[in-house]
């Protein structure tokens, strides 16, 4: 067990951090990410913090309902992506940004058919997600704005994996799974528990859906889950390593108030409406590093030899900064994540990583480092 954004969780179960991530490449896992705090639409239902009086722990990463007819204007006032165009049920990958144009967190917004959005956001920036989020809806309610938030006590479980979530989650949906495409969700009743939101996502590369669960009924359906042999427990271990073979970003990590989505690579994020409106904070910053082009660039890199990257570990002979770091269990060499001066970046350049005092040849290359799988109805 280990500290994480103010709770303790598993670092990983009794079969251990190689053969968890393995497991999750070639069968399935649950991971409790509970820990993500989701935030609805009705602030009166708040305490003074904006958390449900029965809340007592800190708050993890946040998922959040807006209601109101001027929720997209709301949500589109804050971040930088298109959440006009998404269809009832459809999400997306979105950056909330500040002023500077740095990111202030990366979210996953949803159209959800209830007439509302739904939000999840990350563990570390909860507190100053809603903070931002209620600010900015009551300057827009104090103009006659229709906007309203509300807080969620729902458990959340990730069920990850390529093939064998599929099929384990399909036997306990009355629901055809193989309508839903990744970045979709619907709510449904899972394996006899009623109201849960099944999005088909996950931070493992692998197909996945997150199920946000009454808390009331969490343990029985994780149980229900876990009476599948396919189906072991993961922790935070191998939830790492599985979203860095992935190239997925780790906030405060690889990306924080001090990058902006031209320096990270995220400009596709940003919707053609977006960008010519220019109207999200932070816009007149980013689009300006557009035009003139960042003068670093995210890049993956991979090396064999001892060592895991340490954080902010620095090249040798090109100026950069590892950001995230391991050993790669799929791929049996040590792989990392950072941001090098741009005239360096391409694949194939070769550079210098220093571990622990030592130093490493290591070459730049193309992520993701092990092939997303990703589902799309047909």
């Amino acid at each position: 067990m280990v500290p994480f954004a103010g709770w303790t969780l598993p670092l990983h179960y009794g079969q251990g951090h190689l053969q968890s991530h393995l497991h999750t490449r070639r069968h399935c896992s649950l991971f409790d990410v509970s820990h993500m705090l989701q935030v609805a639409g009705r602030d009166e239902e708040a305490g003074a913090g904006g958390y449900p009086h029965h809340l007592t722990t800190s708050p993890g990463p946040l998922q959040t309902l807006v209601y109101g007819r001027d929720r997209v204007r709301f949500m589109e006032s804050l971040v930088v992506g298109d959440i006009a165009e998404l269809k009832p049920g459809q999400g997306t990958l979105t950056l909330l940004t500040n002023e500077k144009g740095g990111i202030t967190d990366d979210l996953i917004v949803t159209n959800a058919s209830e007439d509302h959005l739904y939000v999840v956001s990350n563990a570390a920036c909860a507190d100053k997600d809603l903070a931002i989020l209620r600010d900015r809806a009551a300057q827009l309610q104090a103009t006659g704005s229709d906007v309203h938030l509300e807080v969620s006590d729902n458990a959340l479980l990730a069920l990850q994996g390529s093939p064998s979530m599929a099929r384990v989650l399909q036997a306990g949906l009355s629901d055809d799974l193989a309508k839903l495409s990744f970045m979709n969700s619907i709510t449904t009743t899972v394996f006899g528990v009623p109201g849960c939101r099944v999005t088909r996502c996950g931070y493992t590369g692998e197909d996945g859906v997150e199920i946000s669960v009454p808390a009331a009924r969490a343990v029985e359906l994780a149980e229900r889950l876990l009476g599948v042999p396919d189906v072991w427990l993961a922790g935070l271990a191998a939830r790492d390593s599985l979203r860095l073979e992935a190239g997925l970003c780790l906030y405060g990590n690889d990306i924080d108030e001090t990058v902006t989505p031209a320096e990270a690579g995220l400009m596709w994020t940003l919707g053609k409406r977006r960008r010519a409106a220019m109207d999200f904070p932070g816009a007149a910053v980013i689009m300006a590093q557009v035009k003139e082009k960042p003068r670093r660039k995210p890049v993956a890199m991979a090396w064999t030899g001892a060592g895991q990257v340490p954080l902010t570990s620095p090249y040798s002979h090109i100026s950069g900064t590892v950001t995230s770091g391991c050993p790669s269990p799929c791929l049996g060499k040590n792989i990392a994540m950072g941001y090098v001066e741009a005239a360096h970046s391409r694949a194939g350049t070769k550079l210098t990583v220093e571990v622990r005092k030592k130093q490493h040849p290591a070459v730049i290359t193309k992520m993701p480092f092990v092939p997303t799988q990703y589902y799309m109805a047909k």
